[in-house]
Parts: C-alpha cells; sequence; structure tokens
C-alpha cells in the first residue's frame, strides 16, 4: 500500500433505488460504519447509518433525490463519526456489480474502458447494471483521486467448463448475443466455499463444496477445489431454484404458451416470472418465515408452497453431487439458509446414501458463527455459513489496489 496507514474500504452497493454500505478496516477485516440508504427518488427517502464502535445508531427520513445526493449524505454520516471520505486512511472503494459477462473475471480498477464495458453489458442485467455504473461515477466524482474497484458477482463462476456454461441452442446466434449461463451471488459463493473447507480444518483445494445460497433470491454452485464447476442461475438470475418472486427453471414453451394463448405481452411474461411468481406466486408470501408459520397452522397453500421449494433444492443437491462426484460438505448461507432450520432439515432428508443427515438438535441452535448441524458419524458435512458479501468485496478490492500500488 501507499501508506501503512491507508488499510480502510469502503464497499457500495448500489441498487435501483438504494445504496448499502460499509467502512472496514482491512489491517483487522473490522466494521467501522455500516449503513442503508432506501427509497431514492421519493419524498420518503431513508437513511440509516450506525458507527459499530460506539454502537450508536442515527436515523433520518426525507427526499434523497438521486445516487449522488444519497452518495453525498453518506459521506457526511461518516464524517460525523470521524470517518469521512476525505480521510488518508481511505485506501480504496469497491463496488458490487451484478454482471462482468465473459470480460470480468477478477475485481478490476475501473477506468473508462471498464465503464463502457459495464455499459454494455445492461441488455443482460438491465435491472442491476445500470444502478451499479451510477454508484461507482459517483463515487468518482467525491473521490476523483480514489482507486474504485469494480467486484463482479459473475466473476467467481467464469471458471465453469463450457460443458456447463453453454446453453444446447445455435451456438452462431449464442455468441452473437451473449448468451450463455454466467451465474450470480459469486461473492458469496466465494466467501462460504473458502469459509466451509476453514470450518473443516482444510485448504479450499482440497475440498468439493455444494454451496445453497438462500435468500429472495437463491443460487446454488457446485465448487470443486475453490473453483465454481456449475451454478444455478444463467444468463440471468431467473433460472434455476425457486425464489421469493422468481420462478427459477421451467420450460421456455412457457413462455411462447404465455404469450399465444394468454395474449400476454413478453414485459407481462417478464414481470410474471420474475416478480410474481416463485413463493409469492405459489402461496402469495415471499418470507419463509411466514410461509412456516401458515404450515404449522395447517395452510394447504403454504404447505404445497414449500414442498415445491425444498422439491426443487433436493433436486440440485442431487445434481451437483453427480457433478462432483465427491462432495465433503453442503453449506447453507444467506437469510433463509442461515435462519430457517425446517429448510435446512427438508432439503437433506432422505439422502443418507448419499452420506448426508442432519442432527436436529444442532440445527435448532441460532448463531451468527460458522457451525456444523450434521451428526459425527455423517459421511458429509452439512454446515451454515453466515455469508459476507461485503468483507469479500473488501478482501478482493484491498488486495488488488495493494498489489497495484506494489507495482
Amino acid at each position: 500500500m501507499s501508506s501503512s496507514r491507508d488499510t480502510r474500504i469502503l464497499v457500495l452497493n448500489s441498487g435501483s433505488s438504494s445504496v448499502k454500505y460499509q467502512l472496514l478496516d482491512m489491517s483487522d477485516s473490522s466494521r467501522l460504519a455500516v449503513g442503508l440508504v432506501e427509497r431514492i427518488g421519493e419524498e420518503t427517502s431513508r437513511l440509516k447509518h450506525t458507527h459499530v464502535e460506539s454502537d450508536t445508531t442515527r436515523e433520518w427520513s426525507g427526499p434523497i433525490r438521486d445516487h449522488e445526493a444519497a452518495l453525498k449524505a453518506v459521506a457526511e454520516e461518516l464524517a460525523k463519526d470521524g470517518l469521512g471520505l476525505d480521510s488518508p486512511e481511505l485506501a480504496a472503494i469497491g463496488h458490487r456489480v451484478v454482471h462482468g459477462g465473459q470480460t470480468f473475471t477478477a475485481p478490476t480498477v475501473v477506468d473508462d474502458a471498464v465503464l463502457a464495458e459495464i455499459e454494455r453489458l445492461i441488455p443482460v442485467a438491465p435491472l442491476h447494471n445500470p444502478a451499479n455504473l451510477t454508484g461507482i461515477r459517483t463515487a468518482q466524482t467525491l473521490r476523483p483521486d480514489l482507486p474504485q474497484v469494480a467486484v463482479f458477482d459473475t466473476a467467481f463462476h467464469t471458471t465453469m467448463p463450457e460443458s456447463a456454461a453453454r446453453y444446447a441452442i445455435d451456438t452462431a446466434t449464442a455468441d452473437a448475443h451473449r448468451v450463455r449461463r454466467y451465474g450470480f451471488h459469486g461473492t458469496s459463493h466465494a466467501y462460504v466455499s473458502r469459509a466451509t473447507a476453514k470450518l473443516l480444518g482444510k485448504a479450499p483445494e482440497d475440498v468439493n463444496v455444494i454451496v445453497l445460497h438462500l435468500g429472495n433470491g437463491a443460487s446454488a454452485s457446485a465448487v470443486r477445489g475453490g473453483r465454481c464447476v456449475d451454478t444455478s442461475m444463467g444468463l440471468t438470475p431467473l433460472e434455476g431454484l425457486v425464489m421469493g418472486t422468481r420462478s427459477g427453471d421451467l420450460d421456455p414453451a412457457v413462455i411462447f404458451h404465455l404469450a399465444r394463448v394468454g395474449g400476454m405481452s413478453i414485459d407481462e411474461i417478464d414481470t410474471l416470472l420474475n416478480k410474481k411468481s416463485g413463493l409469492i406466486g405459489l402461496c402469495g408470501d415471499n418470507d419463509m418465515r411466514e410461509i412456516r408459520r401458515r404450515v404449522d397452522e395447517g395452510d394447504e397453500e403454504a404447505q404445497l408452497a414449500f414442498d415445491i421449494y425444498i422439491h426443487r433444492l433436493k433436486k440440485y443437491i442431487g445434481a451437483y453431487y453427480a457433478v462432483l462426484g465427491r462432495v465433503d460438505a453442503v453449506a447453507f448461507t444467506a437469510g433463509v439458509g442461515e435462519n430457517a432450520s425446517p429448510v435446512r432439515e427438508a432439503a437433506v432428508a432422505g439422502l443418507e446414501e448419499l452420506g448426508l443427515a442432519v442432527d436436529s438438535e444442532l440445527n435448532a441452535v441460532r448463531g451468527d458463527r460458522p457451525r456444523l448441524i450434521s451428526p459425527e458419524y455423517a459421511r458429509v458435512a452439512v454446515a451454515v455459513i453466515p455469508t459476507d458479501e461485503e468483507l469479500e468485496i473488501a478482501t478482493q478490492t484491498y488486495a488488488l489496489v495493494g498489489r497495484n500500488t506494489h507495482q
């Protein structure tokens, strides 16, 4: 690094109407501040900021017109705690970027060419890449002298072999329109697969892991020796597991059928599959806590939604077991994966012949640290690994800035 003191990384995750942020000190990977700006562009915008050391939280609401105003408000809150963006201890700003295509296989220092490529990928990530770009450009105006680093959701999955990444459609058409499987949640899958190996007391290159990132968005990955060899999301985050509002896998002809027979437009079908399907389409709820409450009360609609969710999840566990050949661990992570013990139990139930089992007492324990929930006799470890995408982004950003400085 340029100084022994510049060890801080600001991580920004810019959504279409929100900005999540964390300031970390990479000398010990500690959090200095965390926060969220939401409902950007509305009269009822809201900012919540927590100074970790003093354990104090400040909240306010009012109109925040755009992302530039949002990031200026974040800078002001950080400055109140003596952590302002003008601090010489700030080494870089790390940005989550959802889609890096085939171009970006690692964290990248942003320049004009990088911005242009992220913009070129907007057609395959229309909801995410524009917001990510706005966050980067705004941060550049606030600290033009500071390295801005893009960390891509897709990067971890670029190690997939062509046999896993290619769809079985005409090659020329696929190449012309960049149609292939990219995968998402990559920073989470990377972090969790390494943390699982650490929990087992092994090096990542010696471990085969099935990672199940289960939140409102959900994805699975098969990781062999620290490298992703398959993942459930595809060209977009719509493919794969049943999610909160997304359908996951379905026969592509459903789209033709809805257009021809149902008279639905492409945009209407897009909205249906991305925002009105999955759990919310099946039972009207996309919160697994509420669904489980309804199941416990005997609600048949909620029970069917849960069963469909688990059936798809179990299919992917079996498929990735076959892809890997040898599995050392199955790791559950993200909001549902970390907190919904009935999901973990149901997903593994009946897979004893594959060496998988869950200890009901261990599974019932809640905690915020990596832990095993499988019995000692189980051939395959089952783990709960709290994900930490912000730390992963900060770690990759800090490593890159350090390398570039020392070259």
